[in-house]
């Protein structure tokens, strides 16, 4: 259940060489193509769209591109509820959108840890009992830009700011009662989702398509395969006609387009847990750690740098989140971070909305910051600890606002 243990276990007996899906072998053949800092976070895609990497509208107002990637905007949210409307929900794509047709789409089952292959179209898995789950999905890299613009610290990667996160309310059937309807053994071990966009290339080597395996106990316990967001149909920037919800975990391991899934006796891996997705750095072994769950994080829904009127006083509005469950209490500094004082609750769950009255007391410029502490105790530093790649950025984030 928990991704650091299990990322333990199996790594042990990757360098044992029990293996499948992806060996040393495989690693030192692409390593010899991009050096190990580069891994996975500024390759190009091995296909594209006539019209661009992603479908729907993206309005610089809502959004910020980042390649093949779309970022949201976070003043995009004032003014919106608890969940992140479609339309401005972020995009994070390895490759290119694909257009999947619903009414031809398979879920694949197999491997050595089922009795047999099977096979569900969409129509099948809506005839299964189906559950609603308000989760968040967030890029492990949300927040990487400010390792330098904050830290003066080189990383390599899509520079999000604090964008690469929604929240929404996702209707599926549950992983495990697919599974248990395929006939799961009792011997499986692990379970891998695949995704259908083009293949993934990097330093000139093909890898396959975006998949990332899962053990069996958290397989079996609160994933979701998701048909709809927000009440209506995935679109197709978000996984139509069907993506995993994997709560609490990274983003990766929440794959979309899925089409096959793979369940296994024996241990799994791919790339994107072998090497994409690990934590190198000073503080880290050689052959680094998996990231994990996601860490504590808050943000205003205010634009960078922005404008607001003197004389007056303002509703300082924002949300916190945390991969470790609920955020107990936000604390909000007008004053560079001299002093704090708690911000109001106004809607907890996937993420706590808050609010934060402030009188200015003269025009100028101001920073503004804004920190949570989850159930767990966790909190957010003064100081992120670095790695090479810029995962899990948790610090603290210093928004500068104009009062004029």
């Amino acid at each position: 259940m928990d991704e650091r243990e299990y990322d333990s276990a199996r790594l042990s007996q990757w360098r044992a060489g029990v293996a499948s899906g992806f060996s040393r072998r495989d690693l030192a053949r692409l390593a010899v193509g991009v050096s190990a800092v580069a891994l996975g976070v500024g390759a190009a895609p091995a296909a594209a769209r006539a019209d661009g990497p992603i479908v729907k509208p993206l309005p610089p107002e809502w959004f910020t591109i980042r390649g093949t990637n779309a970022e949201m905007r976070w003043e995009a949210l004032a003014d919106q509820g608890y969940l992140v409307p479609v339309d401005r929900f972020f995009v994070r794509n390895h490759t290119s959108t694909p257009i999947i047709d619903g009414s031809t789409w398979r879920l694949e089952l197999f491997g050595s840890g089922l009795r047999a292959p099977a096979s569900l179209s969409l129509r099948d898995l809506k005839r299964l009992p189906s559950t609603e789950l308000v989760s968040a999905v967030e890029c492990a890299g949300n927040g990487r830009s400010f390792y330098t613009g904050q830290q003066g610290q080189t990383v390599s990667g899509t520079a999000w700011t604090l964008g690469a996160i929604g929240v929404a309310r996702w209707r599926g059937v549950r992983l495990s009662t697919v599974l248990r309807r395929a006939g799961i053994t009792r011997d499986a071990v692990d379970v891998q989702p695949e995704g259908l966009d083009p293949n993934f290339v990097t330093g000139g080597v093909d890898l396959g398509r975006v998949r990332r395996p899962l053990p069996v106990a958290k397989a079996l316990d609160d994933v979701l395969l998701a048909y709809e967001m927000n009440g209506e149909p995935l679109p197709p920037d978000h996984g139509y006609p069907v993506r995993v919800i994997v709560p609490g975990w990274i983003g990766i391991a929440s794959i979309k387009w899925v089409g096959r899934i793979e369940v296994s006796a024996t241990p799994l891996f791919s790339p994107w847990n072998t090497q994409f997705y690990r934590l190198f750095g000073p503080a880290y072994p050689a052959e680094g750690t998996l990231v994990s769950r996601q860490v504590v994080k808050s943000a205003f829904e205010l634009p960078w740098n922005a404008t607001l009127a003197a004389g007056r006083r303002h509703v300082l509005r924002g949300r916190s989140w945390s991969g470790n469950g609920p955020v107990r209490h936000v604390e909000v500094s007008t004053d560079g971070g001299a002093t704090w004082r708690r911000a109001r609750a106004v809607a907890g769950g996937a993420w706590q909305r808050w609010e934060y009255p402030w009188r200015p007391a003269a025009p100028g410029a101001y920073t503004l910051r804004a920190r949570a502490t989850d159930v767990t105790g966790a909190s957010q530093p003064a100081v992120a600890e670095f790695n090479t790649q810029g995962y899990l950025f948790d610090a603290v984030v210093a928004h500068p606002v104009t009062v004029g």
